[in-house]
């Protein structure tokens, strides 16, 4: 494919930032968001700009995340360039959150990983019939990141705590239950929001003329179970709660929890436990961007990848194989702080 990743417009007093890249299911690349921040520079100083919109090229995804190829075939050779996709991403995320004018993620399709970071922060989040949203990250040996720990932290009914360790793919009512987004608009009037948003209407205004009521919702009706299972602060005593539970929906957890990488469940609980203590977003991201350091050093991190996206064996042989072998203490304690990526040094 020819042309920009990421396309920046302006339609009356609306900000267009689509990103371009269909092909890879619009996965963010280093270029792609330096391309967005120049976008945010463009329409943060323009006064007839009202709002801004992001939506994805292709009609399958917004965006289906970072791109973790450029991270793999980089963190063992040249860890400070992965390090700077990171640190270039979530200082962009943390942006996101404290831009001026209404931010309006348009969450249709897939929505994940680095994706979500784009959205989930903003001050208008849409889902649509077609939203699938996941933060998959312990299925690749990684963790939860973009900022999601500080989010996932603040959702009800321990369904953050359910949805970054699972990395299961949820859709729009799950995902307005989980407090990720604000709103469902179908996915043939998105079209007529973004009209009215550029004849100037107000963000709230144009949203509700167009928004349904969203369907039932798994992790709704099993807030009473998610409560008692997945409180605290061991991976391990979840999973034993979890399998003296019977009913489908804890079998089922249980099931996507045991397929994952050990260590990555152990890093994504602790960081999304540190979250709930966290004064903003942006601590919540140097939290990340220290447990990055790490994990360029684990092989779970290569081997999930290998497994999911290099090879697509969906086999990854797992190091340590179980929580058992896991040494909680001793994989937290190895995360170093790092500078802040917003100034002042933290920790």
């Amino acid at each position: 494919m020819t042309g920009p990743t990421v396309l920046v417009s302006k339609t009356g007093a609306l900000g267009r930032i689509h990103l371009n890249r269909p092909e890879a299911l619009n996965s963010l690349t280093p270029e792609m968001i330096r391309l967005i921040d120049a976008g945010l520079d463009r329409f943060e100083d323009d006064a007839s700009v009202h709002a801004v919109a992001l939506t994805g090229e292709g009609g399958k995804a917004m965006c289906a995340g970072g791109d973790i190829k450029f991270v793999w075939r980089t963190g063992r050779s040249d860890p400070q360039q992965a390090l700077s996709f990171w640190a270039e991403e979530y200082r962009l995320d943390a942006r996101i959150a404290r831009f001026a004018k209404p931010w309006v993620a348009v969450m249709d399709g897939l929505v994940m990983g680095g994706g979500a970071g784009l959205a989930i922060h903003g001050a208008h989040r849409i889902v649509t019939e077609t939203t699938k949203f996941a933060m998959p990250e312990t299925g690749i040996g990684y963790f939860p990141d973009v900022g999601s720990t500080y989010a996932l932290a603040r959702s009800p009914d321990e369904m953050g705590t359910w949805i970054g360790l699972t990395g299961a793919v949820i859709g729009a009512s799950d995902v307005l239950a989980a407090g990720m987004a604000d709103v469902q608009v179908p996915k043939d009037r998105i079209a007529a929001v973004l009209d009215d948003l550029a004849q100037g209407r107000p963000v709230a205004e144009a949203l509700q003329a167009e928004a349904v009521q969203p369907g039932p919702s798994d992790l709704r009706d099993n807030a009473g179970l998610l409560r008692a299972a997945l409180a605290g602060e061991d991976v391990a005593a979840m999973l034993d709660r979890l399998a003296a539970i019977e009913a489908p929906f804890a079998r089922r957890t249980l099931d996507l929890l045991r397929a994952k990488s050990p260590s990555s469940l152990v890093l994504a609980l602790h960081l999304i436990r540190l979250a709930r203590g966290s004064a903003s977003l942006e601590a919540s991201l140097d939290d990340e961007f220290a447990a990055n350091a790490l994990i360029l050093s684990q092989d779970d991190f290569y081997e999930g990848i290998r497994a999911a996206v290099i090879d697509k064996d969906k086999a990854p042989k797992w190091s340590p194989a179980t929580l058992a072998e896991v040494d909680a203490h001793a994989l937290i304690a190895a995360i170093r702080p790092q500078p802040s990526l917003f100034g002042a040094r933290r920790g």
